[in-house]
C-alpha cells in the first residue's frame, strides 16, 4: 500500500513568499511611520520648539509601555491566541497612535484646551511633544508586538526551509522604507513648509500595512486547516505561562538579548540624529545630509539577504554576531573623532555604508537565532522578551542622546531657536556614546560563539541540512 505525500500551502514557494510580503506589508508602512521624523528634527526643533531633549523623551515614548511590561504580557497573548489575532489588533493599534501623532502635530491642536492643559506641568516639555509621545506609545505597543508576529508567522511558513533568507528579506523590506522616508519626508516637508503633511501621509500608509496583513491571515488560516491532523497530535504540548521560565533560566537567551539590547540601542536612534549630524558636521541643507544617510537603509536593504544566504547555506550565525556589532563600533568612533576634523563628504558616504552592512550582518543572523535555541511552543514569548529587553535600551537612550547633546553644546538649543542659522552641534560624545554599545554588543556575540562551540546550539550550522 503506497502512502500518499501530504503537501501544505508553505510547501509550494509561491505561497509561502506571498505569505512573507503580505505580512511584511505591516512591518513596512510602520517602519516608515517610525522614523518619519528622523530626517526632519532640525525643522521639527524650530517649527514646534523641540529641544533636542524634548525629541529625545518623544522618541523614548514609543518603548515606555513595552518596558513596563506589555511585551511580556503580549508574548503570552502570541502564543495563546496565534499570529493572525494578534497581528490584526496590533495593525488596528499602530493606526491610531499615528493618527494621535498627527493630530498632535497639526493646526487642529494648537489652541485647544487640552494644549493648554498639556503645556501647565512640565513646561520643558511642549504639548505637542507630550501628546505625539502618547500617541507613539500607542503606535510602539503596536509595532513591536507586530515585529513578534511576524518573526513568529516566519518561523511558521519556512520551518526546514529558507528561514535565513526570509527573515533577512523581512529585515530587508523594512530598510527599504526607511530608505524612502529619509527621501520622502524632506520633500513633503520642503513642498509645505511643515512637518505636519509628511506625519499625516505615512499615518494614511499605516492602513495598507493592516489590509495587506489581513490578505495574509486568510492564507494562514488555510495552513491551520491543512495542518489540522498534526495540530491534534500536539495539543498536549501547548504553550503554558509557566514555560517562561524556562526562558529566562536560558543563559543563550540572555547572551542574544544582550547583543540586542545593546546593538540597537545605538543602531536604530541613530537614525534620529544622524540627518541633523550631517548638517553640523558638512553644512549641509537638511535634504542633502537625509540623502546621504539613505546609503545606511540601502546597504543593510541591499546586502541583508545576501547574509540570509550565506547562514541558510553555509551557517556562521555566532560569527557574524561579533561582526556585525564590532562594525558598528568602528563606524561610530569615526563618525565621533574623524569626520569632524576632515569634513569629508566620500568619506561621510563611505562610513554610513559601511553602518549598512553591519546591520545587514546582525540583521541577517541574529532573529534565525532564536528558533535555534529555543523551543516553538514558548517561541512567540522568547521573540516577545528579546524585544521587551530591546525596548529598555531604546526607551533610555533617545532621552540620553537628547540630554547628552544638549550638555556637550551649551547654548546651542536657545539659539537654533532664536533663528540663528550658524548655530550647530558637535554629535562627538552621542556617537561615541554609540560606539560603546556597539563594542558591548560584540563582547556578547563573543561569549556567545564560545557558549555554542561547547553545547552546540548550532548557531554556526547552516539552517538548510
Amino acid at each position: 500500500m503506497t502512502q500518499t505525500l501530504r503537501r501544505y500551502i508553505n510547501d509550494y514557494p509561491w505561497a509561502r513568499w506571498t505569505a512573507l510580503l503580505l505580512v511584511s506589508s505591516l512591518m513596512f508602512f510602520a517602519y516608515m511611520f517610525e522614523e518619519v521624523l528622523s530626517p526632519l528634527q532640525s525643522l521639527v526643533e524650530i517649527e514646534k520648539g523641540w529641544s533636542p531633549e524634548a525629541y529625545g523623551l518623544y522618541g523614548s515614548g514609543e518603548y515606555i509601555f513595552n518596558v513596563m511590561g506589555f511585551l511580556i504580557v503580549a508574548g503570552i497573548i502570541l502564543d495563546k491566541f496565534g499570529v493572525r489575532v494578534t497581528g490584526t489588533v496590533c495593525g488596528v493599534v499602530m493606526a491610531l497612535g499615528g493618527f494621535i501623532k498627527w493630530y498632535a502635530l497639526s493646526d487642529a491642536f494648537s489652541g485647544t484646551m487640552l494644549e493648554g492643559w498639556l503645556n501647565s506641568w512640565w513646561v520643558s516639555f511642549p504639548a505637542s511633544a507630550k501628546l505625539a509621545a502618547f500617541g507613539f506609545l500607542l503606535f510602539g505597543c503596536g509595532v513591536e508586538l507586530g515585529g513578534t508576529a511576524v518573526h513568529k508567522a516566519i518561523s511558521k511558513w519556512f520551518k526546514g526551509k529558507e528561514l535565513g533568507l526570509a527573515m533577512a528579506i523581512r529585515f530587508s523590506i523594512t530598510r527599504v522604507s526607511v530608505i524612502l522616508v529619509f527621501i520622502i519626508a524632506p520633500l513633503i516637508a520642503k513642498k509645505y513648509g511643515s512637518v505636519v503633511q509628511p506625519v499625516a501621509f505615512f499615518a494614511l500608509l499605516n492602513v495598507l500595512g493592516v489590509l495587506g496583513y489581513l490578505l495574509f491571515c486568510v492564507m494562514d488560516n488555510k495552513l491551520d486547516k491543512q495542518l489540522g491532523a498534526d495540530l491534534e497530535i500536539e495539543k498536549e504540548d501547548q504553550f503554558k505561562a509557566s514555560d517562561m521560565l524556562n526562558i529566562f533560566k536560558s543563559k543563550v537567551f540572555w547572551l542574544i538579548s544582550g547583543i540586542t539590547f545593546f546593538y540597537f540601542s545605538a543602531s536604530l536612534p541613530i537614525q534620529k540624529y544622524a540627518t541633523n549630524m550631517l548638517e553640523s558636521d558638512l553644512g549641509l541643507a537638511r535634504e542633502t545630509a537625509a540623502m546621504i544617510f539613505s546609503w545606511y537603509p540601502l546597504f543593510a536593504a541591499a546586502l541583508t539577504p545576501v547574509f540570509g544566504i550565506i547562514l541558510d547555506k553555509k551557517g556562521k550565525g555566532a560569527t557574524m554576531l561579533i561582526w556585525g556589532p564590532a562594525l558598528l563600533g568602528i563606524d561610530c568612533l569615526i563618525l565621533a573623532f574623524v569626520l569632524p576634523l576632515v569634513h569629508s563628504t566620500v568619506l561621510a558616504i563611505g562610513t554610513i555604508a559601511l553602518l549598512g552592512i553591519s546591520f545587514s550582518i546582525l540583521g541577517a543572523s541574529i532573529w534565525p537565532a532564536i528558533p535555534k535555541v529555543i523551543e516553538e511552543k514558548v517561541l512567540g514569548s522568547a521573540f516577545c522578551l528579546v524585544y521587551w529587553i530591546q525596548n529598555f535600551g531604546l526607551c533610555i537612550f533617545p532621552p540620553f542622546i537628547g540630554w547628552l547633546l544638549e550638555a556637550a553644546n551649551p547654548g546651542v538649543a536657545q539659539a537654533i531657536q532664536a533663528g540663528d542659522s550658524a548655530a550647530h552641534y558637535s554629535y562627538t560624545w552621542p556617537m561615541f556614546a554609540f560606539a560603546l554599545c556597539g563594542i558591548f554588543a560584540a563582547i556578547f556575540g563573543v561569549i556567545l560563539k564560545a557558549d555554542d562551540k561547547r553545547k552546540g546550539f548550532g548557531l554556526e550550522e547552516p539552517n538548510i541540512q
